[in-house]
């Protein structure tokens, strides 16, 4: 099972507060761990919104909005892409993950779609673009 572990973003974080010299070793001891384990597939943190965009689709319209943006809590300053066997084995990781943020904070665990979780809805050509891609991302 793959799961996308996003780190919410706080007041300190969308003001571009940096972590401590701590912080990143404390993250960086957890992030060996991870990979040690096969756990961690990717992961990394983000700029504050305050640096990026959204494009807002409308039908064919499009249109960009500059950031930032306003519901801090319903953005996000980092995440991981993780392989876990359960969300159970996702919750203990997380559970054991430094505290991101200086004051309180949140990490979101979602679980990603897979091929299978689609069906009859996947034709073999789907499923062959499909798999390349992602050959394609590994390499």
């Amino acid at each position: 099972m793959r799961v996308m572990v996003l780190v919410k973003a706080t007041k300190d974080s969308e003001a571009g507060t940096l972590p401590s010299t701590e912080m990143f070793a404390a993250m960086g001891k957890f992030n060996e761990e991870l990979v040690k384990a096969g756990i961690m597939q990717a992961g990394d943190g983000l700029k504050p919104s305050s640096q990026g965009k959204r494009v807002a689709f409308d039908g064919a319209k499009r249109s960009v909005i500059d950031g930032p943006f306003k519901q801090t809590n319903e953005l996000v300053a980092g995440f991981w892409l993780w392989k876990v066997k359960d969300m159970t084995e996702a919750v203990e990781w997380v559970k054991r993950c430094p505290n991101p943020m200086p004051g309180p904070s949140e990490i979101e665990i979602r679980p990603l779609y897979e091929m299978e979780d689609f069906g009859a809805n996947v034709t073999a050509e789907v499923a062959e673009i499909h798999d390349r891609v992602r050959e394609n991302i590994k390499n």
